[in-house]
Order: C-alpha cells, then sequence, then structure tokens
C-alpha cells in the first residue's frame, strides 16, 4: 500500500487538468525526438553517399574530386525541411488529441485504489 502522501501525488496525476499537461509534455518529447532522429538519418544518408562519390572520383585517374560542401549543405537543408515536417506530422495531431480529449474529461476522475500484493 502507498503511504500518503505517494498516493495523493499519484491521485492528483491522475485528474484531467494534469493529465493533459503531462500528455502535452509527452507529445512535445515524441516530436522532439522524431525531429533529431529523421533529421540524423538524412545527414548520415547524405555522408554515405558523398563518401560512395569521392571513391568513384578517386577511382578516376585525372577525375575531379568530390567536394563535401557541394554534398553536406543541401543535405543539411533538406534534413532541417524534412524533420521539421515530420516532427509536426507528430506534434499537431498529438496536441489536437489532447486538447479535445482534455474539453471531453472536464470532470475529475475516482480516487486510486491501489491493493498491496500477495506475500
Amino acid at each position: 500500500m502507498l503511504p500518503g502522501a505517494a498516493r495523493r501525488r499519484v491521485e492528483a496525476w491522475r485528474q484531467p487538468h494534469h493529465a493533459v499537461r503531462i500528455a502535452r509534455a509527452l507529445w512535445i518529447a515524441w516530436a522532439f525526438i522524431v525531429w533529431n532522429v529523421v533529421f540524423d538519418h538524412v545527414i548520415v544518408v547524405a555522408g554515405r553517399e558523398y563518401i560512395a562519390a569521392a571513391i568513384r572520383a578517386a577511382a578516376v585517374p585525372a577525375g575531379t574530386f568530390a567536394n563535401m560542401d557541394e554534398w553536406m549543405r543541401p543535405a543539411v537543408t533538406r534534413g532541417l525541411w524534412v524533420a521539421t515536417a515530420a516532427s509536426a506530422a507528430v506534434l499537431v495531431p498529438g496536441l489536437i488529441a489532447v486538447a479535445r480529449a482534455g474539453r471531453r474529461c472536464g470532470r475529475p476522475l475516482p480516487p486510486l485504489v491501489i491493493q498491496d500484493s500477495p506475500r
């Protein structure tokens, strides 16, 4: 059985106002993680493409070398746009769903009942 203070805190978190705030924070964190993963993926793919192009250019005796800036600068711009779009695709529907759910459940939840596990 939970002590009184812990029980009150858990019951407070279950109230709609607190649950909405927690859900909103989790959606924002999820969108931040998605942005970072997508941006990183775009940069990694561009880096791999640059390495392949540099190897091909080095194989030609009198060929030109592959300039890294020509490969990576557009990749950064593309990464920013793609990552922002992916993050928005997660964040906007999530925040809309949280707002709708918060309006629907305006009444408080019943108290939390936690039973001791058998020993």
